[in-house]
């Protein structure tokens, strides 16, 4: 060192940081072998705290403002090194100028999948990510515990560590809430604010404040995303038959344009009605967990001699014929009807008259 530099490193009378970066959390005043002048000037700006050091030990801690060092202003410092009496001559200290303001945007996220048993999916993996903001509130603490003597400590030598607490956090907190996976999404608010106030006593330990925090997302894996994906849209779809005869209703205008296209897109409408009705039937008797419903038996009545009587079934209405009691030329009538009709007129009856031979003709 020359002469020069030696007379210009004893004249240090101003000391102040001029902070450019975004993520430095605290600076150490670089004065290599420098003394500190007593009366200089201390500059602090906003969003910032200086911390005096005095061989390791903490001592006088200045505000934003601008400061002239003395005796009186520095009373920690004046007890460490012996000031009882006053003192004007330069001196030695470590000046740590700390970043107070808020830093945004910080990430969190899951390495590895969280493991859940979920109420309707059985056990599943989720992913989580988001962000939150980090404010040094206790300077002195954030040395100590974390900065310790490091000349530049900036937000990505703490925050892999403040990352692992959110997401141990989190994790226990999702395992104890039990939210079905598909509700997690509505509880994104009051999931970020119950993770936040039980992180801030651990914080506080580093001497920070965690704020905002934001739970942006939580995804199942893309496989299990995709099965997800179809089964929504079979429930977009609807009534399945009716979809198919409409896919295939769109395509007869393509199919008529090719050689024997119209043809083939017949036998695809009754192949695609008919698979759609059979799927339909059977997703619908999965719901209602039963067979279909058994077929109506038809009722019939009987006019004679201007009497009415019945409902009979298929059966009883045999056995009349058998007694003779319904002929050929009984009326009989059914729901669906327009008019009373004579049995052997009516298809579904025709065949009971089978072995009964017609009436004699008068003579």
């Amino acid at each position: 060192m020359g002469l020069w530099d030696k007379l210009k490193g004893e004249l240090i009378d101003i000391i102040q940081w001029l902070d450019d970066s975004q993520d430095t959390v605290m600076w150490r005043f670089d004065r290599y072998g420098n003394e500190i002048k007593m009366g200089a000037k201390l500059v602090v700006r906003e969003s910032q705290v200086a911390v005096f050091v005095n061989e390791g030990k903490l001592a006088d801690v200045f505000q934003p403002g601008t400061h002239a060092l003395s005796t009186k202003n520095m009373p920690v410092l004046s007890t460490l090194m012996g000031w009882y009496y006053g003192f004007e001559s330069p001196f030695k200290a470590e000046v740590y100028f700390v970043n107070t303001k808020r830093f945004t945007n910080r990430k969190w996220g899951t390495q590895n999948p969280i493991m859940l048993r979920d109420a309707e999916f059985g056990p599943v993996r989720i992913r989580a990510f988001g962000t939150y903001a980090l404010r040094v509130i206790e300077p002195a603490k954030l040395i100590r515990e974390a900065a310790g003597t490091d000349g530049h400590f900036t937000t990505d030598e703490i925050t892999a560590q403040l990352r692992n607490m959110i997401v141990s956090r989190f994790t226990d907190l999702i395992g104890e809430s039990k939210i079905p996976v598909l509700d997690l999404a509505a509880n994104y608010n009051e999931l970020g604010d119950f993770i936040t106030k039980k992180l801030q006593p651990e914080f506080l330990e580093y001497g920070l404040e965690v704020s905002n925090l934001l739970v942006e997302n939580i995804s199942l894996p893309p496989e299990v995303e995709k099965v997800l994906d179809q089964r929504t849209s079979m429930g977009v779809i609807g009534n399945l038959q009716a979809y198919t005869q409409f896919q295939t209703a769109n395509a007869i205008p393509d199919a008529a344009r090719n050689p024997g296209g119209l043809a083939a897109a017949g036998v695809g409408l009754g192949l695609g009605v008919g698979m759609a009705g059979q799927m339909n039937m059977a997703l619908q008797g999965g719901v209602q967990g039963g067979p279909p419903p058994l077929p109506q038996t038809v009722q019939w009545f009987t006019g004679s001699g201007g009497q009415q009587a019945g409902p009979y079934d298929l059966g009883a209405m045999q056995l009349l014929v058998r007694d003779g009691k319904l002929t050929r030329e009984t009326l009989v009538w059914k729901q669906g009807q327009l008019n009373w009709n004579a049995a052997s007129q009516v298809v579904e009856l025709s065949s009971l008259f089978g072995n009964v031979p017609p009436p004699l003709p008068k003579g």
